[in-house]
């Protein structure tokens, strides 16, 4: 981004008494006078693209720079350089905030973005009043941006519905660190929990002659196979396939057991709306559900022999099942296992998914680095090696050692 062109409209008002009146800024107290006006002015009257131009120029002024800078900054020395880089961020960060505030989302986030502040963003969108005439452009910024993932995700799922929330997921959530994405999932758990519930309530209502208050799905449905007969659904079966894989993310115990409940509707659905996933996936809804149990702390050693069994019987082209089962044993709080597992199951330096934390980070968990440093020999990797080595002599002499599996 340069600097943009200044479009000051002449006219027969009184406009010509802002131009006397820098004339005389310049002659009183010469140009820092002059530009503390104009820069003044500029604020007052909200005319934020010239007010950045406005800053720039009393910046070269500082710097001692010719005021019309016709060579390229490339070709400034330092530590010259440097400083007019930093005039140009704390213009961009003024008029940027300036522009938020105003509410010209996609001209602010133009001068904020240089700066790689997120959170300076993600904060004014956070207070920003939403409205149907401007939520697309909030939703592109906070969402497909990065911005504020969650936020923008809540936008969608809101004034968008499902579906559409479903497909933004795919897009901008599922690419993003599993922590940045427990939210929206979660989001998404809750609607379609909500949505079952209503479906499954005026269904009973309208058999049954009666309304009832139960928000528990395993109780809706006891007793009530009739629900499904006839290829009875009262959902959409793609969104509640694509919720509960979205939901494998949550670390959530609430979130968790709406998810896990999820799964017993799903179970219950005829065989035509079974989907088939990839290992461990193959059989959608039981799979999910030891998942979900393990991570409640139910069924824990059931679900660790599933998909042991499951990882066992990859091909080691597919390391997925394999990946999918070192990375329970880590968010169980068992890395020991995890890196003996990650050492048996998965190719050296393999790694398809973001099921399962590195071996590196697995080793820093477990306190236990032979499988790293065989790894990273193996693999010729003097950098992991290095990496290892220096990890292990910090632990050494009193490091931390983190507490909870890490993701990229």
């Amino acid at each position: 981004m340069g600097e943009t062109a200044s479009k000051i409209e002449p006219s027969e008002s009184a406009n010509q008494a802002d131009f006397t009146a820098l004339d005389t800024a310049l002659v009183r107290g010469g140009p820092e006078s002059l530009l503390a006006d104009l820069v003044g002015k500029l604020r007052a009257e909200r005319r934020y693209h010239e007010l950045f131009d406005a800053l720039l120029l009393d910046a070269r002024r500082r710097l001692g720079l010719e005021i019309v800078l016709t060579a390229p900054l490339d070709e400034l020395p330092e530590p010259v350089r440097g400083q007019v880089e930093q005039a140009y961020l704390d213009a961009c960060r003024e008029v940027g905030a300036l522009l938020l505030d105003a509410g010209e989302l996609r001209s602010a986030w133009t001068f904020l973005r240089p700066l790689g502040d997120k959170s300076l963003v993600a904060s004014g969108l956070a207070k920003f009043p939403v409205s149907e005439d401007n939520v697309e452009e909030v939703i592109e910024i906070a969402l497909y941006e990065a911005v504020a993932p969650a936020l923008g995700f809540g936008l969608v799922l809101e004034h968008f519905g499902t579906c559409n929330a479903i497909s933004a997921f795919d897009a901008a959530i599922s690419p993003r660190p599993r922590a940045e994405r427990q939210e929206p999932a979660a989001m998404l758990v809750r609607r379609l929990h909500n949505e079952l519930v209503e479906g499954l309530s005026t269904d009973i209502a309208r058999r049954e002659g009666t309304r009832i208050s139960e928000r528990s799905l395993p109780r809706l449905m006891e007793d009530r196979e009739w629900l499904f007969l006839n290829n009875n659904y009262h959902i959409d079966t793609t969104h509640l396939a694509s919720t509960i894989r979205f939901a494998r993310c949550l670390d959530d115990p609430t979130a968790l057991r709406l998810a896990l409940e999820l799964t017993e509707y799903g179970r219950r659905l005829s065989r035509q709306f079974q989907f088939a996933g990839d290992e461990p996936w193959a059989d959608l809804y039981p799979s999910h559900a030891l998942f979900f149990q393990a991570l409640l702390g139910e069924n824990v050693d059931q679900a660790l022999a599933y998909f042991r069994e499951r990882a066992e019987a990859a091909e080691e082209n597919e390391p997925a099942a394999a990946e999918t089962y070192v990375g329970l044993l880590a968010r169980l709080g068992r890395p020991r296992d995890a890196v003996e597992a990650a050492a048996t199951l998965l190719r050296t330096g393999y790694r398809a998914t973001r099921e399962a934390p590195t071996l590196l980070e697995l080793s820093c968990l477990a306190g236990d680095y032979r499988h790293a440093l065989a790894a990273a020999r193996e693999r010729n990797d003097p950098v992991s090696y290095a990496t290892a080595l220096l990890a292990r002599a910090a632990e050494g002499a009193g490091g931390n050692r983190p507490k909870a599996a890490t993701e990229p």
